[in-house]
């Protein structure tokens, strides 16, 4: 009986340290995210176009991609402590000017809240 206790709380430990993955569907995602193709790129061999790579972009501090040119606006964001998270994700994609007044991202934004918990998954996959 202890041991099987012992089991149950270190998998319950283990849930609580996993890192916290998007309730979206990753290949809806990826659908939703061919609207971002244009501009942007995920994967081991992307390449930065209109706008940077996005392979691992999911908790990582802001304007860290060291090959692009990111707007100042952004930059004032990384340097207050901005990070990619879901919430912040979230409110970008939505309706990036709103969130980030002086963006040079022209997207105007995501309408579905499911599409954008979508692209989030499929982000957090790659």
């Amino acid at each position: 009986m202890m041991k099987l206790k012992l089991t149950i709380a270190a998998m319950a430990l283990g849930l609580l340290a996993a890192p916290a993955l998007a309730e979206g569907d990753a290949a809806k995602g990826e659908k939703v995210f061919n609207k971002c193709k244009a501009c942007h790129a995920v994967g081991p061999d992307a390449k930065n176009k209109v706008g940077p790579v996005l392979t691992g972009i999911v908790g990582t501090p802001a304007g860290q991609n060291s090959d692009f040119k990111y707007s100042d606006a952004l930059m004032a964001m990384a340097a207050d402590g901005l990070v990619w998270d879901e919430a912040s994700l979230t409110g970008y994609l939505t309706k990036p000017k709103d969130f980030m007044d002086g963006t040079k991202m022209s997207f105007a934004g995501l309408r579905k809240e499911d599409d954008i918990v979508n692209v989030i998954a499929y982000l957090q996959a790659n």
